[in-house]
């Protein structure tokens, strides 16, 4: 078997980046992997701009007491005049500083008194100013190439009067479940039948990356069906994953299709829940094959496929960030495998986070993942006492 980070290493290593790309428009672009770094042309701001309503002054005409003649106006949108001698201007927050302005005052420090206006602080020298290209100044690369779209990026290519990014095209996701007790929700449950949570689970993680995902349902656990399945989703995906069938088992058949069809690369993982995980390729498709338990399926794509696929997709950074939480448990059970446990956040009496165990940390128990946070990771042969510190990965980092 392998460890979980040499899994992790040779599925980065064997992703194959999407090359084709096409160009859409920003208010389109949720989600989508930058193809080329973008730059801008302009300064953000395009002029120096008022940080607050108030009014602009020259600062050093601001003493005790004084009084200054106020002779104009501007509203964001609007350009003012050059400021007089011992003049101000009401500005209101957005608006482009006048000419001899070099502060402004917020309205709250002033008194108005018809057309004149005294000043109850001495500002500094560019107070409340917005400077010109103080966030962007031209030639400045403000999207780097492999990064997925989020809002802030769309808004920020908009501030810069981008119409359309350069994306990759979307990734090509087929996937089916396995198991001749699977029956679709709206179908009365037979005898030894359980619903397929893991064809919804999986439409939920892999679309939720910004994948196309084509859902071939469930398959009968006969080889034939399997070959037929597995055959018409690598025709059509750039990878396939199943749940489901990787395992030992007599009527676990997809492991078997995958090596007439194709080859594998890896299979199976010292970790818990998770430990038959295949990889490997039938034509040009890749294949992943995840467990079927319902924690196992969620868990070993979060730490696994999620990655790869993002590699596959064009991102750069396609590894969780984690943080180190104290354990508000003891964990006395050391295994021969890396543990991922199912916890919950809390605050504990020193205001520092703690990670509280679901009661129940069984591989069917899918109730565990919407109630948890994310995973306490657990190394080898690891023992935890309550206090100690533990590493955390948030589920924010990899089901999102």
């Amino acid at each position: 078997m392998l460890t979980a980070d040499q899994l992790l290493e040779e599925l980065l290593r064997r992703a194959r980046a999407l090359t084709q790309t096409e160009a859409v428009p920003v208010e389109l672009a949720l989600g989508r992997v930058l193809a080329q770094p973008q730059v801008s042309a302009i300064s953000v701001p395009p002029l120096d701009n008022s940080a607050m309503d108030g009014y602009a002054v020259r600062a050093a005409e601001c003493v005790p007491g004084a009084r200054l003649v106020v002779s104009q106006r501007i509203a964001a949108g609007q350009v003012g005049e050059a400021l007089a001698t011992a003049g101000a201007a009401r500005i209101f927050t957005g608006a482009p500083v006048p000419p001899g302005a070099d502060a402004v005052v917020m309205q709250e420090h002033c008194s108005a008194d018809g057309d004149k206006v005294q000043v109850h602080h001495q500002p500094k020298p560019g107070e409340n100013i917005r400077r010109a290209g103080e966030d962007i100044r031209p030639g400045a690369t403000i999207l780097p190439a492999g990064m997925r779209l989020g809002a802030a990026a769309m808004g920020l290519a908009a501030s810069v009067g981008l119409t359309a990014l350069p994306v990759y095209r979307r990734l090509k996701v087929a996937s089916f479940s396995t198991g001749n007790e699977l029956v679709q929700p709206g179908t009365a449950l037979g005898a030894g039948q359980i619903y397929n949570s893991n064809r919804y689970t999986l439409a939920g993680l892999v679309q939720g990356l910004g994948c196309e995902w084509l859902d071939l349902g469930s398959v009968p656990d006969t080889l034939a069906a399997t070959l037929a399945a597995l055959q018409h989703a690598a025709a059509l995906a750039d990878v396939v994953i199943t749940s489901g069938g990787v395992s030992v088992g007599e009527e676990d058949h997809v492991k078997a299709a995958v090596e007439q069809l194709g080859k594998i690369d890896m299979w199976k993982v010292a970790m818990k829940p998770g430990k038959p995980l295949v990889y490997g390729r039938v034509g040009e498709a890749d294949f992943i094959g995840l467990p079927g338990n319902p924690v196992s399926t969620l868990v070993t794509f979060a730490l696994f496929a999620r990655p790869f696929l993002l590699k596959r997709m064009g991102v750069v950074d396609v590894l969780p960030k984690t943080c180190r939480v104290k354990a508000a448990f003891d964990w006395e059970k050391p295994g021969e495998r890396r543990e991922f446990l199912r916890a919950r956040l809390q605050a504990g009496q020193g205001g520092e986070l703690e990670a509280q165990l679901f009661h129940n940390q069984s591989s069917g128990v899918l109730t565990s993942a919407v109630w948890a946070d994310g995973l306490v990771d657990i190394d080898i042969g690891q023992m935890v006492t309550r206090g100690q510190t533990v590493r955390f990965i948030p589920f924010s980092e990899v089901l999102g």
